[in-house]
């Protein structure tokens, strides 16, 4: 540890609690030797972890979040909470178009949804489920069947 701490120019106590951090996260690992640790880089851990974080799913929810302008990111800070539940459900049209394109996110395109499914789908969202479901109809983010038994996401 003293070797990285040295070759980063690091402090050994901040080498340390990132290798703590990185052996918790399963990418490092340790072992003891005499007085000090050994610690070894899991690569099979590494390139999995690296899949995951660069897998098309994910890499498109951080390309949607990086479309978003700043007046759209100032908007949603406004108006959700950190778990990315509604505090309130925006009056003003424009930011609940803001509002409406994140919350649309959740279903997948190609998909019908019940009403039932929609409903709990929002509900993550707010508890006012259907304005969510008619202000997203109305702004044809979704569309519905006939008599509302199915709805789907327009792409």
């Amino acid at each position: 540890m003293e070797q990285l701490a040295a070759l980063l120019n690091l402090k050994p106590s901040t080498v340390s609690h990132h290798l703590a951090r990185l052996s918790e996260a399963g990418l490092v690992s340790a072992r003891a030797e005499s007085s000090s640790n050994i610690y070894s880089l899991d690569k099979t851990a590494l390139e999995e972890t690296t899949r995951r974080i660069l897998s098309r799913e994910e890499m498109s929810e951080v390309a949607a979040d990086i479309d978003l302008d700043a007046c759209d990111r100032n908007v949603l800070a406004d108006f959700t909470r950190p778990d990315g539940r509604l505090k309130t459900i925006p009056a003003r049209r424009k930011k609940l178009e803001v509002v409406l394109r994140r919350v649309i996110k959740a279903f997948e395109p190609g998909t019908r949804y019940s009403e039932q499914q929609v409903n709990e789908i929002l509900a993550r969202f707010h508890s006012d489920t259907a304005t969510l479901r008619r202000e997203l109809v109305g702004s044809n983010l979704m569309e519905r069947e006939g008599g509302g038994g199915e709805y789907w996401r327009v792409a």
